[in-house]
């Protein structure tokens, strides 16, 4: 962009960094929530608490669906193998 464009852009340029933190927030949260490492802790987390009675058959298997297809979707999306970059 030329610098006539960034002047005339100058007084948005706050709310174009917002939106940068915003998104790299957001990125991160989404690289943690689907990241393999995590999602296996969760998995042994929960296999821990259907041991000790915490929870019912019923809860366990709802919540491993669940944690399953958080880590299908991430491995898909390359989250946790260092093919996607932050």
């Amino acid at each position: 962009m030329g610098l006539i464009g960034e002047i005339l852009l100058l007084p948005f340029a706050p709310a174009r960094g917002s939106g940068w933190v915003i998104k790299k927030v957001l990125e991160e949260a989404e690289r943690l929530y689907y990241d393999p490492s995590a999602v296996r802790a969760e998995l042994a987390r929960l296999e821990e608490q259907l041991t000790s009675g915490e929870i019912d058959e019923e809860e366990f298997d709802r919540r491993e669906d669940e944690l399953l297809d958080r880590l299908d979707t991430g491995l898909r999306a390359g989250y946790g193998n260092g093919d996607r970059t932050a």
